[in-house]
């Protein structure tokens, strides 16, 4: 098995373990996210959060993983996209591990609670609410704002190159450009994250990761476009 045939099944199974993660994690997040009076009887759900934070921990090193191997791949077209693709994602994982801290920082503040014989409740809620809305944010500037130029950027560059067929580079194209969108019309109130509307703006990028995510396992790129790609960085 060739080198490349590696790195496009390797990469194939990140695209798809940061999708699982990141479902999981948030089917987790849910008792923190959803409860605001969590922080005062977070025993209940403890074990359930912190698993949650690990599987984001996962996505976010999947997320790094993919950029690391796809780099070498798209210098060899453009340097500056290779850097502008990894810089993208390396800062949404570093949005993510953020909301992780926010979330872990709740469970701390909870077990501290919990020693405290005359705490005070309404300051711990009023915290821990803060650090949930902080999370927020960062679910989603993370997987949605940024995820959106580096989707572009990779999805330019598969397109260009012709590395894979042009149907799921323009499903990336697409899907990059509407969860751009997505995210600045939920700044701005338009709808929430997670709603009908968030769910089919964010549909198109899920649909090109796995797509892409599937083609590199079971294909691979493309044999001659890979060559060309070389031989064009040899100039």
């Amino acid at each position: 098995m060739s080198s490349n045939r590696k790195k496009a099944i390797v990469t194939g199974i990140l695209f798809i373990i940061a999708a699982v993660t990141s479902i999981i994690g948030l089917v987790l997040y849910q008792p923190i996210l959803n409860d605001p009076d969590f922080i005062i009887k977070g025993s209940l759900n403890e074990t359930q959060v912190i698993w949650g934070a690990f599987c984001e921990l996962v996505l976010a090193f999947t997320i790094i993983g993919i950029s690391v191997i796809m780099f070498p791949i798209v210098k060899k077209e453009s340097e500056s996209i290779a850097i502008g693709y990894v810089t993208f994602r390396l800062l949404e994982a570093t949005i993510i591990i953020i909301g992780i801290i926010s979330l872990l920082a709740i469970v701390t503040l909870s077990q501290e609670y919990a020693k405290e014989i005359n705490s005070n409740a309404i300051s711990f809620i009023i915290a821990g609410r803060l650090l949930v809305a902080l999370h927020n944010w960062t679910f989603l500037l993370g997987p949605n704002l940024v995820l959106g130029p580096s989707t572009l950027l990779l999805s330019y560059f598969l397109y260009t190159s012709n590395l894979v067929p042009r149907f799921i580079s323009v499903l990336g194209l697409v899907g990059g450009a509407l969860i751009i969108i997505c995210a600045v019309l939920v700044m701005f109130g338009a709808f929430l994250q997670i709603s009908v509307w968030g769910a089919i703006l964010a549909l198109p990028v899920f649909a090109y990761e796995m797509t892409l995510a599937v083609w590199l396992i079971t294909k691979g790129f493309h044999l001659f476009s890979i060559i060309y790609v070389s031989n064009k960085a040899e100039f």
